[in-house]
């Protein structure tokens, strides 16, 4: 009888651990799918040279829309060290058409720290910290035509050249 109650016993813990891994792994492939789903049209990241970024310098990335019916949301990816010297870092970008007009710009003031704490945002390890950062002038951004656009990056900071910066770039999604 004993023999009997730890089987049914064991029987029911086995079961509940089948249900409870059949859980996890639906949730589990639910989150890897929502993750891996939508690729972005376009995602570049330059590297910053040790030397730091030079306001005479731009960083240019081109890329191509064909959809012109759905908007895009456009964001800067940045990486960082403990040692920027700043807690916030100025930007103008500047998006052109094929032909070289500029269709839309805007100065950003990027805040990378708390200003009173110095507690980097972002995400990060060790001293590297990861921001993507939307600019809202450009979400839902819809393109006037299907035409390869050239998107450029100037810092606008007072420092020249602009240390502790690893990689600056643009990522963009189209909406579904």
């Amino acid at each position: 009888m004993r023999v009997q109650k730890k089987n049914i016993a064991l029987q029911i813990i086995y079961a509940m651990l089948r249900l409870m891994f059949k859980k996890i792994s639906i949730v589990l492939i639910a989150f890897l799918f929502t993750q891996c789903g939508q690729q972005p049209l376009f995602e570049e990241n330059t590297p910053i040279p040790r030397e730091g970024w030079y306001v005479n310098k731009p960083l240019v990335f081109k890329f191509k829309v064909t959809d012109t019916q759905k908007g895009y949301n456009i964001a800067y990816n940045l990486r960082n060290t403990l040692k920027y010297p700043y807690s916030n870092l100025y930007v103008t970008y500047y998006l052109e058409d094929s032909k070289g007009k500029v269709i839309a710009t805007e100065l950003n003031n990027i805040a990378l720290f708390d200003a009173k704490r110095g507690k980097p945002f972002g995400s990060g390890l060790g001293d590297t910290f990861v921001h993507q950062l939307s600019i809202p002038a450009l979400q839902q951004y819809k393109f006037p035509k299907a035409d390869t656009y050239t998107f450029r990056i100037v810092q606008y900071m007072r420092q020249d050249p602009l240390l502790g910066l690893l990689n600056v770039g643009v990522r963009i999604m189209q909406e579904n």
